[in-house]
């Protein structure tokens, strides 16, 4: 993976894919500015892009709102992979980002059809500590951040969530089936509007006036009872 990407040139996509920084970091640093320290890192730069556009546009989903198996260069109506990265940035090659997918287990090959598979969780890279680790970091700084916003600033972020006990492993399991599985509905509806929010900005929003920054996301957690409850 690694040696696929020191031959391209070196675009901001190309150095993102590469280091996991988030593209729009990536263009501040090289141009002599400073990431904003105050911030969580941004996890998977380029590839956690292109996981977040096969999750939610509709080109590459199938008739359940489910990311669909693609194949290396799809055909209208039904685009491949290689569409899907050139929807997010054309300076990067697709085999590189597939790579990548792949070594962070997010993604992975099927030997019988050659389509390539989104992983159900998507964007996990489960073979990527750094990446994960970035994950965790970003996750846990603004789940923090709203719950004391909402305790000691009198702010009203969106902060809830379902508790039960005295459950079998096997109702646990298929809660967690039941939360994934929900959470897949609901990230294609949020996904879509945050991208016509970023699109709209961008054309219409002074860039000072384009302060804010958002993270919207769920969790889900079962242990045995009296474990850690202190």
């Amino acid at each position: 993976m690694r040696d696929t990407i020191s031959t391209q040139v070196a675009t901001d996509s190309a150095i993102s894919l590469l280091s996991g920084v988030h593209r729009r970091d990536v263009r501040t640093l090289s141009r002599g500015g400073q990431a904003k320290s105050d911030e969580p890192a941004q996890p998977g730069g380029l590839a956690a892009e292109v996981v977040a556009c096969w999750m939610s546009d509709p080109r590459f989903l199938d008739t359940q709102e489910r990311p669909r198996r693609l194949r290396r260069s799809g055909a209208e109506p039904e685009p491949g992979f290689d569409e899907l990265v050139n929807a997010i940035s054309s300076d990067v090659r697709p085999r590189a980002v597939l790579d990548e997918l792949i070594r962070l287990g997010v993604a992975e090959l099927d030997p019988e059809t050659d389509d390539i598979v989104l992983s159900a969780l998507g964007f996990v890279p489960r073979q990527g500590f750094a990446e994960l680790a970035a994950q965790l970091q970003g996750n846990l700084h603004d789940h923090l951040a709203c719950a004391c916003a909402n305790l000691e600033d009198g702010a009203n972020f969106l902060e809830q969530s379902i508790f039960v006990d005295e459950l079998s492993e096997a109702s646990a399991l298929q809660l967690h089936r039941v939360a994934a599985q929900t959470w897949a509905k609901i990230f294609p509806i949020v996904m879509r509007e945050a991208r016509a929010r970023f699109d709209q900005d961008a054309l219409l929003v002074d860039p000072q006036q384009r302060s804010q920054r958002a993270r919207f996301g769920v969790y889900f957690y079962n242990t045995r009872a009296g474990k850690n409850d202190d």
